[in-house]
């Protein structure tokens, strides 16, 4: 039997793990948190989005850091086969809205819960509290792993699975980026994905707190637009979040590095369902109700109450005026700040904050039909130490599962 450790006990290597046992591997894996799956735990909003039921071309598609790269490993391991194993481990799960697939339950705990009794089962022997700081190595090949603490574990093959470097209160701190770097791997830049937004407008902290459903995002960079995403949203005392924010802040680091040639605007439309003529017949209908009232009182039926005050200011009309009073300028002044409520991005959250991180151990230093280091025989990668990266919607963990399965049964392969 081949000897197998797996450094890290999230998506990536959880599934590696069981891979690799139950394809005949004598497995051993090291998690240094106390517990497995941290950042599981807390993904999905504690409810784990396993993945997303849409095609491989769409899955692709949906993976703006280097989707092709993981053609093998979907073809591989596919959603279904996630939602199959899951399903064989006593864990249910369901498709919402945009194909995203969660467990009936609602709890991220079954899912972790799911791989502790596959490991269990497999006979995978799992050590928490244990930090590799080093992957041992000679004439080219891996012979093991050294930890904190001075302990060395022999191995036949390493599969690498630490994770990236968001959120490191769950233990996913860059670890592996620093192992990869001192066996001559290179490191693409790290950057954050999936992560809110900061922006110039003071005014934004009297929103903190409000989510808008059924609304629209688009960035622009330089007046010039480079995406857009319809669904839900969040103010915060900063800036802006929630998923659609999440879904455009790739786009909107890539162009932030480019500040120098134009502002970096995020538009949200309030009532992206209707065209800037309807929404003015739908004004016109408030007003004729409300006529005999104020105008600050006449947009109850329209806005949160929150957003009210803000649009006004934006439109310049008086708020004291009387409805039957404004005049059809005015009018076209709301409706444009109804559908173009810009703000000016000076920045995304710490790298810290990310759900994901961009950036990683280059692709073209990995054989992704194996996810075997090119550099170091016996070196295996997996998961979001890779410069592998996608939109929210659970492409990500398919991503860790996928690549993860694939490193597991090619390290037990001669």
């Amino acid at each position: 039997m081949k000897n197998i450790l797996i450094v890290g006990g999230g998506a990536a290597g959880l599934m590696a793990a069981y891979t690799a046992a139950a394809d005949g591997g004598r497995v051993t894996l090291l998690e240094k948190m106390p517990a497995l799956g941290r950042k599981l735990l807390i993904t999905g909003k504690g409810r784990c989005n396993i993945t997303n039921t849409c095609d491989l071309s769409s899955f692709i598609k949906n993976m703006p850091g280097n989707g092709p790269f993981l053609y093998s490993a979907l073809n591989a391991f596919s959603n279904q086969a996630v939602m199959t194993f899951l399903e064989e481990w006593g864990v249910p799960v369901k498709v919402e809205r945009g194909g995203r697939v969660f467990p009936v339950s609602d709890k991220a705990r079954d899912v972790v819960a799911a791989f502790e009794r596959a490991l269990t089962a497999a006979a995978v022997e799992v050590k928490t509290g244990v930090q590799v700081t080093e992957i041992s190595t000679e004439a080219g090949a891996v012979t093991g792993v050294r930890t904190a603490k001075g302990i060395t574990y022999r191995a036949d093959a390493v599969i690498l699975a630490t994770g990236g470097a968001s959120y490191p209160g769950t233990g996913s701190s860059g670890d592996g980026y620093r192992i990869a770097k001192a066996l001559g791997h290179a490191v693409v830049p790290l950057k954050p994905s999936l992560v809110p937004l900061e922006v110039a407008e003071d005014w934004i902290t009297e929103l903190q707190g409000l989510a808008l459903k059924n609304v629209s995002a688009t960035v622009l960079f330089a007046g010039m637009k480079q995406s857009s995403e319809f669904g839900e949203m969040l103010f915060t005392h900063y800036g802006l979040s929630g998923p659609i924010v999440l879904s455009l802040s790739n786009v909107v680091s890539r162009v932030l590095q480019q500040k120098d040639k134009g502002e970096v605007l995020v538009e949200i439309n309030l009532k992206p369902a209707l065209s800037s003529e309807q929404l003015d017949k739908r004004l016109q209908r408030d007003f004729a109700k409300f006529a005999r009232k104020q105008f600050k009182n006449s947009l109850n039926e329209l806005l949160p109450s929150r957003l009210i005050d803000i649009i006004i200011d934006l439109s310049h009309i008086d708020p004291e005026k009387p409805v039957h009073q404004i005049t059809k300028e005015e009018r076209n002044r709301l409706v444009y700040e109804l559908q173009h409520l810009t703000f000016t991005i000076t920045g995304t959250r710490p790298l810290a904050e990310a759900i994901v991180t961009a950036g990683g151990i280059n692709t073209k230093e990995i054989n992704p039909r194996r996810m075997e280091s090119k550099l170091v025989k016996g070196l295996f990668l997996a998961g979001e130490v890779i410069d592998i990266d996608g939109y929210t919607g659970g492409f990500n963990l398919q991503a860790a599962f996928s690549t993860g399965f694939v490193a597991g049964r090619a390290a037990v392969q001669e």
